[in-house]
């Protein structure tokens, strides 16, 4: 059997080729650079251990832990700290603590009495039947009101997708959001009736969902994958081609046959790639997926010089508050090891959409914006001990109001091409998690194919 190649040793790529191999389907994984895990990278250093990219992986549908028992990481793995659920967004330049419970929002120094009532009343507006895409802003605003926008939705968009909630498209950022009003005729309704269906069906609302890492970090879970299956690093596809049913793939190596291509790569690299087939494939469309950028600022300090507890997941910066980092998570409280006894690790996240000419200052500028920024919110004084910085020029893709003409030019190529397939954070949503489950459903899908 000619092996598939699979393009990209991200997550998506990585799990595809496993779950693959499980299936006794040989893969080859070809990766343009030297290691594998994408944006996936953690530095051990000076006693500190820092996430250049994702910090946690949720445990939001059931592959996702079958994998960490079929890798024998279980081990390995390590749950976040029972002691740091608290999570905080900022109101009046300091962190308030969400509420734990979905009654708790009525008690919650949030929100105004205004949109309390806004949510009280939220179950009996009708529904939208229209089938018109909106943004994610006009959605909140039209189910709740603007407050929620401004104060908790501002502030979660940009802690998902470092994005803008008046440019993200609901359908396609949010879709479960737009699905609890499209099926239940309300968000409220939709959340106390789905989680009986999430229940049945082993998944898990994000919220709820467990939040999880590895004693070295996040890398371990791509190191250990790429362990296992067949990955050639340094070795960027230029070309495909596709003649009857052999695929050519081109890479400065030469060239190699394969029974059918899965593309998990980033929506700028795919627009870059030549493909020949009998039909015309063009593939130029993605170069207009827009992605944020975004750099990772993660600084250590002595415990005695941050006045606040930082007990707890982290904090998200609503705009309207005036702040130039999107929102930082409490690292060390979260996972054991990740600072020196008697230090704590704080990653904060600069740029985005809402100021994305900050992501390319140079590093002792990110550090100052970043270091002001958690003086005013966290009583941060003196210099970090620690200091580790990443910029992702291209980070997070934006499903932005549109983006539906993206996934309709893959589904078009994926028909005229059956044996070529997409996977991954432009497809199938950006979460480590949602990148895990696109690696396993395409494999599922290249069964099918393949038999």
């Amino acid at each position: 059997m000619k092996s598939v190649a699979i393009i990209g040793a991200g997550i998506t790529g990585l799990t595809t080729a496993f779950s693959l191999k499980r299936n006794g389907i040989p893969a080859t994984v070809y990766e343009a650079t030297g290691r594998a895990g994408g944006v996936i990278q953690s530095v051990r250093r000076d006693g500190f251990l820092a996430e250049s990219g994702p910090n946690t992986l949720l445990a939001t549908a059931p592959e996702i832990s079958q994998l960490i028992r079929d890798l024998n990481l279980e081990a390995r793995r390590q749950n976040t700290n029972p002691d740091a659920e608290a999570r905080f967004v900022v109101r009046g330049k300091r962190p308030v603590a969400m509420p734990s419970s979905q009654l708790g929002i009525f008690t919650s120094e949030l929100l105004s009495m205004g949109a309390k009532f806004a949510l009280l009343r939220e179950p009996f507006l009708p529904p939208r039947r229209d089938g018109r895409e909106e943004s994610v802003a006009d959605f909140v605003s039209r189910r709740l009101n603007r407050e929620f926008l401004d104060r908790l939705v501002d502030a979660l968009v940009a802690g998902i997708y470092a994005g803008d909630p008046h440019k993200l498209s609901v359908q396609h950022a949010l879709p479960r959001l737009a699905q609890l009003e499209t099926k239940y005729g309300s968000l409220i309704k939709g959340q106390i009736r789905g989680a009986r269906e999430r229940k049945k069906t082993g998944q898990v609302a994000k919220d709820r969902a467990p939040k999880l890492s590895f004693d070295d970090g996040l890398q371990v879970l791509p190191d250990t994958l790429a362990s296992q299956v067949d990955v050639k690093f340094n070795m960027p596809v230029t070309r495909l081609a596709k003649s009857g049913d052999t695929w050519r793939v081109t890479t400065p190596a030469g060239q190699a046959e394969h029974a059918a291509v899965v593309y998990c790569g980033t929506a700028y690299r795919l627009a870059e790639l030549p493909i020949a087939t009998d039909k015309p494939v063009d593939v130029s469309l993605f170069s207009e997926i827009r992605y944020a950028p975004v750099a990772s600022v993660v600084l250590g300090f002595r415990r005695e010089d941050v006045a606040h507890s930082c007990q707890g997941f982290g904090m998200l910066i609503p705009k309207i508050e005036g702040f130039k980092i999107l929102g930082t998570i409490f690292t060390s409280a979260l996972f054991p090891s990740r600072a020196p006894t008697g230090h704590i690790l704080l990653s904060s996240y600069v740029g985005g959409e809402r100021y994305p000419e900050l992501a390319g200052l140079a590093i002792d500028d990110l550090v100052k914006v970043t270091c002001d920024d958690l003086t005013a919110l966290l009583g941060v004084k003196g210099r970090p001990v620690f200091v580790h910085t990443a910029l992702y020029p291209r980070a997070i893709p934006q499903y932005n109001l549109g983006y539906g003409k993206f996934k309709d030019r893959m589904n078009e190529i994926e028909s005229n091409a059956p044996s070529l397939f997409f996977a991954g954070h432009f497809r199938d949503g950006v979460s480590l998690g949602d990148s895990i489950v696109s690696g396993f459903n395409v494999a599922a899908r290249l069964k099918n194919f393949l038999s």
